[in-house]
């Protein structure tokens, strides 16, 4: 049995790849680095690795293919992205592409190293990926790779909508109201009058089938199960 954990680093960057090898080997870990996407992608698909840091501005394939790549897969290797990109918007994306934490340029290495074991700390095993996938009646929603099923049917839903859709699976036959939808799905930074509510479950009802969302008038909505 391995007991030192092995960290893959996706960094095209030598400057900065040299100075995660050594922090972490310092630190007790096992390191591999990938040079660009496609290397990134391969290397964590056949080699035993913990967890992966991952640089966006890859060559080849840039880290949000990757990430998408892997996730897409099945792959369930813990993700701490490592950017200079510090919008508010690519945090998101990253998060909701998948990714288990998001760390911005500069940083500290204390930071990360951190980071690095809370991730580990938390890893689940393969036998327990089950529980990132929430049911109810014959939908499907699997947390890590953001893919819907009905029945046999694999649905895509954008990022906001797959929000909206866990927040009805999460709450199976309970009644929500717009108030409440707005508040955990947008947040507080729309106007309570909006319509964008009645919108996103109207597009939510086009993809996952009509029946499944009701509508109780002067309330908000139910998900059927």
């Amino acid at each position: 049995m391995r007991l030192t954990n092995r960290i893959l680093i996706a960094e095209d960057e030598p400057r900065i790849a040299s100075f995660l090898e050594k922090g972490l080997r310092a630190s007790g870990f096992m390191t591999a680095v990938a040079k660009d996407g496609y290397e990134a992608v391969l290397m964590a698909q056949d080699e035993d690795f913990d967890l992966l840091i991952l640089d966006i501005g890859l060559p080849g394939k840039d880290g949000w293919m990757v990430l998408e790549e892997l996730r897409g897969q099945g792959e369930y290797l813990p993700i701490i992205i490592l950017t200079a990109r510090d919008e508010v918007r690519d945090k998101v994306a990253g998060l909701e592409g998948g990714a288990d934490d998001y760390v911005t340029k500069p940083f500290r290495f204390e930071e990360l190293l951190a980071r690095i074991r809370v991730r580990l700390r938390d890893k689940r095993l393969p036998k327990q990926q089950e529980e990132m996938v929430l049911r109810a009646g014959n939908l499907a929603l699997d947390l890590r790779t953001r893919q819907v099923w009905v029945g046999e049917r694999l649905v895509k839903l954008s990022a906001r909508e797959f929000t909206l859709a866990e927040t009805f699976v999460r709450h199976p036959g309970q009644v929500m109201s717009r108030e409440q939808l707005l508040s955990q799905v947008w947040g507080y930074d729309y106007d309570p009058g909006s319509n964008v509510v009645d919108v996103c479950v109207g597009y939510l009802r086009q993809k996952l089938g009509r029946d499944h969302i009701e509508t109780v008038r002067g309330v908000g909505y139910r998900l059927r199960i």
